[in-house]
């Protein structure tokens, strides 16, 4: 099987690290990954601002640069559910690339690749499910079964955790009020849970969360799930 990393702007730009750790987690498994130099963003901010022809142009891009592999998998439960939700609209032809299109922890249960993974990650872990990952995608309990399986981590309850954070990408810029009291109250979840990391499948949500938790002065890590699955 063919696998391309889409690594997404954000990982490219300001969480590297999850990046990295996504290729340790694939090799890990036995894949065998390549990685288009030529990939840009997928649309998802110009689509969700309403710049559509920004968008489509963006969704054709995608296309081409990864035609020809047999699956392509991102870090981003976000990315993910915009392309497999709206890149055949956007693109025309880009149905058969939406389906090949994977968020992380989807592709290794599916692909069965979760057994496989040897992590050396120890202390308690919170999982928060963010809105892509939960009502786009429906990832269920796919990462959390991957969580669990790793021995040295003991999974917390996280209270509410269905609750968006609040980020949102544009939301919190536009509603920045709304936003800010959706974070404190995910916050304060995430301390009650007496979690030491609170783990997620998009870096936007733990960006959000981990700014909430260090301007409260908290040691709570935010971390990718890719993160724990590599350590």
């Amino acid at each position: 099987m063919s696998v391309a990393l889409f690594v997404t702007c954000l990982a490219d730009t300001l969480s590297p690290n999850v990046g990295r750790a996504t290729v340790s987690v694939l090799e890990g498994v036995g894949i065998e990954l390549a990685f288009p130099e030529e990939q840009t963003c997928c649309g998802q901010m110009h689509f969700n601002a309403g710049y559509r022809s920004e968008a489509r142009a963006l969704a054709h891009r995608f296309v081409d640069v990864f035609d020809g592999y047999d699956a392509i998998v991102t870090p981003s439960g976000s990315c993910a559910a915009h392309v497999r939700a709206h890149l055949p609209e956007l693109a025309g032809t880009g149905r058969e690339t939406a389906e090949r299109t994977w968020e992380l922890s989807h592709f290794l249960v599916e692909h069965g690749h979760g057994e496989r993974i040897h992590s050396g990650f120890r202390g308690s872990v919170a999982y928060h499910p963010t809105c892509h990952s939960l009502r786009l995608l429906r990832l269920g309990d796919r990462p959390v079964s991957l969580l669990g399986a790793v021995r040295g981590v003991d999974l917390v309850e996280l209270p509410d955790a269905d609750e968006c954070c609040g980020f949102g990408g544009t939301f919190a810029v536009k509603n920045a009020d709304v936003s800010a009291a959706m974070l404190d109250a995910k916050i304060d979840n995430v301390l009650a849970s007496g979690a030491e990391a609170v783990c997620a499948c998009d870096s936007s949500c733990l960006m959000h969360i981990g700014g909430g938790l260090r301007r409260r002065g908290s040691q709570v890590q935010a971390l990718h799930i890719a993160e724990v699955l590599a350590r």
